[in-house]
């Protein structure tokens, strides 16, 4: 890669919405405006905010505070159930609103566009009334509430990081001639892939500043990341391309699909963990079959409340209770299976029967609180052989006859009895990296 020194440009744009969820509240109720509010996924004291107005976040109140905390600090906090296909709705109109200002080349994640400069928009004046622009036009296009966060940088990881670096509505520009000392004071996690983890790795190794790491030469970044990631890392902090840049390489596979929900207090139980059990089965099922993808494999994951007392047995027998996000303290339990491609609901809900079968009894899991299920190794439908003999029982025609009904009426208009008891519960949650697919008149 050339050394030679790099134009005074900038190369990418990055949108980082700022409190998106719960500014989309507040622009929805204008009477939430102005006050802490947090979005929740179920109203109970153990789950955690998913997002916070900035009023909350003044309090110490964010992504990731347990609810009781929360009232705890702010008795007075505002809690709404998140609703997905609202939030969806809105990332595609600030889209369109960034579009109209300049083209949107990538969109990472529901709250997030990166925009690709081109000719005389990399010019640093010209790439700032762009980034005003942007930020004018989702106030006009989409509500006066919505406020994003700009960062323009030579490469997209680079941007990503400005976009970080001012919060609320700011907006923040990394030169090549200003790097990398413009971010020599910033906090290894504000590193993008660099969490809790990969920060201990590194504090292990002797790096506990920026400075520390921008200080290793190419060699050393290299030997500090033991792969080919720490040669990327070194050019991207210093302004650098290197042919992909500078976002997470894709194959283009997707490896898993699932869904996984917290229960409420009216479903902790065997009873009700199983009816929510199966309806994120019956959303993953139709999933695939809406993607044309079959599955092979999946996973069931059964999380269980311990008592204060069950602790303090595990705990004096030498083992420690996992903690959830949320706070509770946990046992667990997971399986997989494997079985002939399909994506029918019957067959896949028959595999899931089974393993739900051969799940723990005992003291230590009569508390259900949070049920995952994942299909696992994704082969698309043009890919398989066919079969030589027909389905006896039509699995397949009764699968596209409940799609069919469900995406005119609602996902769940058509469904098996047992997921009755929790036909209202397990709604699509908001996933920060995958914005929700509408298909029919329903989001999953």
């Amino acid at each position: 890669m050339s050394d030679d020194p790099q134009p005074d440009r900038f190369r990418f744009l990055y949108v980082d919405l700022n409190s998106f969820f719960a500014s989309v509240e507040q622009q929805l109720h204008p009477e939430y405006r102005g006050r802490s509010l947090a979005v929740v996924p179920t109203l109970a004291d153990t789950t955690c905010c998913i997002a916070a107005s900035y009023e909350a976040k003044a309090l110490g109140i964010k992504t990731g505070t347990q609810v009781g905390e929360a009232k705890r600090i702010c008795p007075q906090i505002i809690l709404v159930m998140g609703e997905h296909g609202v939030y969806a709705e809105y990332s595609q109109k600030i889209a369109a609103a960034v579009d109209r200002c300049c083209p949107v080349a990538h969109t990472p994640s529901i709250d997030e566009m990166v925009c690709e400069l081109m000719g005389r928009e990399q010019e640093p004046p010209r790439a700032r009334q762009i980034a005003l622009a942007i930020k004018q036009a989702i106030k006009d296009d989409v509500g006066e509430t919505l406020r994003c966060s700009i960062g323009l940088a030579p490469n997209r990881f680079l941007a990503k990081i400005a976009s970080d670096m001012q919060k609320p509505d700011g907006l923040i520009g990394l030169l090549p001639s200003q790097l990398p000392r413009a971010i020599a004071h910033l906090e290894l996690r504000d590193i993008p892939g660099v969490g809790a983890r990969t920060e201990a790795r590194l504090n292990a190794k002797g790096i506990h500043t920026m400075e520390q790491l921008l200080a290793l030469d190419r060699k050393g970044m290299h030997a500090l990341w033991n792969s080919v990631w720490g040669d990327r890392l070194y050019h991207w902090l210093r302004g650098a391309e290197t042919g992909d840049d500078g976002a997470p390489v894709d194959d283009g596979v997707q490896k898993s699909l699932g869904h996984s929900h917290v229960l409420g207090p009216e479903h902790r139980t065997p009873e009700g963990a199983w009816a929510v059990a199966h309806k994120l089965l019956h959303k993953a099922a139709m999933r695939l079959r809406m993607e044309r993808l079959t599955a092979s494999a999946m996973s069931v994951t059964i999380r269980y409340a311990l008592t204060r007392e069950q602790v303090a047995q595990a705990e004096s027998a030498g083992k420690r209770a996992k903690r959830h996000f949320s706070g509770l303290r946990h046992s667990g339990w997971s399986m997989e299976a494997r079985f002939p491609p399909c994506q029918d609901t019957l067959t896949l809900l028959n595999v899931l029967r089974e393993m739900w079968a051969r799940r723990p009894e005992g003291d230590e899991f009569a508390r259900p609180f949070h049920v995952a299920v994942t299909m696992h190794n994704l082969i698309a439908e043009s890919d398989l052989e066919p079969s030589l003999f027909a389905d006896p029982n039509h699995r397949a025609d009764l699968a596209a006859t409940m799609d069919r009904l469900n995406m005119k009426y609602g996902n769940t208009t058509l469904h098996f009895a047992a997921m009755l008891p929790a036909k209202q519960s397990a709604p699509t949650r908001i996933s920060f990296t995958q914005i929700p697919v509408k298909y029919g008149m329903d989001y999953i």
